[in-house]
């Protein structure tokens, strides 16, 4: 072991004439500790929500949209299909035709977007219906046509089937703006469906707000024989999905647009790496503090050890040697906190992914506390944390450096 090494790591944990110093010293790792365990956590509740928000997202939704530029809808859309369905890097297809509706049970009602799907091609791009009670997706089916004994089916998400207070079985009203023309006006148009089954992703926007048709319900209820709305792909890679649909795009010809879900969601991607920033920097924070502790503690000790410094020397010890005695003093400090602060921060971020803290799902969009703890942060972390602390202990270190020993050994 080094000179300056042993005596910074004895200077540490020796009995000092100013108790005060150690107890300064002591708030120091706490502090470093404190600082290092928060910032892992927050790293963690943060990357968790980007990666949960982001595969939600991404099974909830097709990677590439096809749309009308005139949003007057696709018609004939067959053999656009099929073309569109063999080109490269397409893996799957899906069509679907979209309609805002209300949906209503007795005096209770909730606004939906609800889809004509064909589910076999709608479970290949999304993964919405894998969480549908069962017996929901076979209702779903084309060939399960409704009997004259009851309704054709539909399947909602479950916070949208509790608002109506539909359970599944029961009839609900789904109320149409795209009505018929009447002698007193466009009347909207009123269909009675039995709710076949729902669907729970965790998302709220979903659960509170989706349904699903089959693709030829849909088009009687809004009166649009042969029409789609959009069809939806799934690539091979999704982090090239905006190539891919202009790829998509140009095959489709004149009067398509294409939207993915990069360029949808890229708003909220931006918010939550904002809000990664501004966390860290706030939590660090704290560690800064605790490196003011250490620029403290380590001053404190300089004036408790001047006689020693000076004795040491006198018998030949360099300056140079002294400043490495506090630096790694202040290194040993920052190191023990930084070590007790990722283990500590990584423990609780374990144990909250292990045991789920709900939350509220109409204000974070999920509805548990997600924790994705990354090895990369802890590195970082503890890369800022001990050189905020290393720097905090130059002045304390240079002073030391700087005493005289015959001034301090004048009065002994």
């Amino acid at each position: 072991m080094r000179f300056e090494l042993f005596l910074a790591a004895r200077y540490l944990r020796a009995k000092r004439r100013q108790a005060v110093v150690g107890v300064v010293t002591t708030i120091s790792i706490v502090g470093v500790a404190a600082g290092v365990a928060a910032l892992i956590i927050a790293l963690a509740i943060t990357n968790g929500m980007q990666r949960e928000l982001q595969d939600k997202l991404l099974g909830s939704s097709a990677h590439v949209q096809l749309m009308r530029v005139e949003a007057d809808g696709i018609r004939d859309w067959q053999p656009l299909f099929n073309r569109l369905l063999h080109l490269p890097h397409v893996t799957a297809a899906s069509p679907g035709l979209y309609e805002q509706v209300l949906v209503t049970r007795g005096a209770r009602d909730g606004g939906a977007l609800v889809e004509g799907i064909l589910p076999d091609q709608e479970q290949t791009v999304s993964d919405l219906l894998k969480s549908a009670t069962p017996g929901s997706v076979e209702a779903l089916q084309p060939h399960s046509g409704p009997t004259t004994a009851e309704f054709p089916p539909i399947v909602l998400g479950q916070d949208l089937a509790e608002t109506v207070g539909a359970t599944v079985g029961e009839s609900v009203t789904l109320i149409s703006p795209q009505g018929e023309m009447t002698p007193v006006g466009m009347y909207p148009k009123v269909v009675r469906f039995r709710l076949a089954g729902t669907f729970h992703t965790g998302f709220y926007q979903y659960d509170n707000q989706m349904g699903f048709l089959r693709l030829a319900d849909a088009q009687r209820l809004f009166s649009e024989p042969d029409l789609l709305s959009v069809i939806s792909f799934k690539v091979d890679d999704r982090d090239r999905a905006p190539e891919i649909a202009r790829e998509i795009e140009q095959a489709a010809g004149k009067g398509f647009m294409t939207n993915n879900w990069i360029e949808q969601n890229r708003e909220l991607f931006r918010a939550l790496k904002l809000e990664q920033i501004v966390t860290f920097i706030v939590i660090a924070l704290i560690v800064i503090v605790a490196a003011l502790n250490i620029l403290i503690a380590l001053t404190m000790m300089v004036m408790e050890k001047t006689r020693d410094i000076a004795v040491m020397m006198s018998f030949g010890v360099e300056p140079g040697q002294v400043r490495r005695i506090f630096l790694l003093q202040g290194f040993l400090i920052s190191l023990i906190g930084t070590a007790l602060g990722l283990v500590f921060g990584y423990l609780a971020a374990w144990a909250g992914g292990r045991y789920h803290f709900p939350l509220s799902a109409e204000i974070y969009s999920i509805d548990t506390l997600p924790f994705a703890p990354r090895a990369i942060d802890g590195v970082i972390v503890a890369a800022v944390s001990i050189g905020i602390s290393l720097l905090a202990t130059l002045y304390p270190s240079v002073a030391a450096a700087r005493v005289l020993p015959a001034e301090a050994l004048r009065y002994e």
